[in-house]
């Protein structure tokens, strides 16, 4: 049995619009996450509900050449965020006073993550803030949700070189607050 691509599912869902919960299915949990880790859980489960609302009601216009549709599907709740950008801003200044991430996580992968990162959480969340948003989305769509460079560049309607310019700055600025090390780069330390 081979998989149906998200572009193939799309196809389908203009005549049969319930196909369309295949992609739902497919990637609510990842956008969810992503717009928990951007904005905190109180506007998670609106902003995601909002993404698959908007696909859904655009689908028509999606570009079935593309069959991965996690790129257009990241850059619909990017857009959302950005309305709540004040909320984000201010989840970074929380985290970095308080170093407490409302994201609620497994008791394993707390652990992991408090051993890897409980000394730079606060110093990051303040730097997070300060970096300028256009910037912020890139370094965010690719670390958090792990999109390549092309693909960030798709979900925020950018060249690829524009999101690698744009990358470069934010883990710039990253590298210089962390002491040179990068934390959208686990366990390694980037060229300067």
């Amino acid at each position: 049995m081979t998989t149906r691509t998200d572009a193939d599912i799309i196809r389908t869902s203009q005549d049969d619009p319930e196909c369309f919960a295949a992609v739902f299915d497919r990637y609510y949990d990842a956008i969810h996450g992503y717009a928990a880790r951007r904005l905190g859980t109180s506007l998670a489960d609106d902003v995601a509900a909002e993404t698959f609302l908007i696909a859904f009601d655009t689908r028509a216009r999606y570009d079935l050449a593309r069959p991965d549709a996690r790129p257009w599907l990241y850059g619909i709740a990017s857009n959302l965020i950005a309305r709540h950008h004040r909320a984000e801003v201010r989840l970074y200044r929380a985290l970095a006073r308080t170093g407490v991430d409302e994201v609620t996580e497994g008791h394993a992968d707390r652990v992991a993550v408090r051993l890897d990162a409980e000394s730079a959480r606060t110093l990051l969340a303040a730097v997070l803030a300060e970096i300028a948003d256009r910037d912020r989305d890139v370094l965010l769509l690719v670390a958090w949700a792990e999109l390549s460079l092309q693909a960030a560049g798709e979900a925020l309607g950018i060249p690829a070189g524009t999101a690698r310019s744009r990358l470069h700055r934010a883990r710039k600025q990253l590298r210089a607050a962390l002491g040179e090390t990068d934390p959208t780069s686990p366990g390694e330390e980037l060229d300067r």
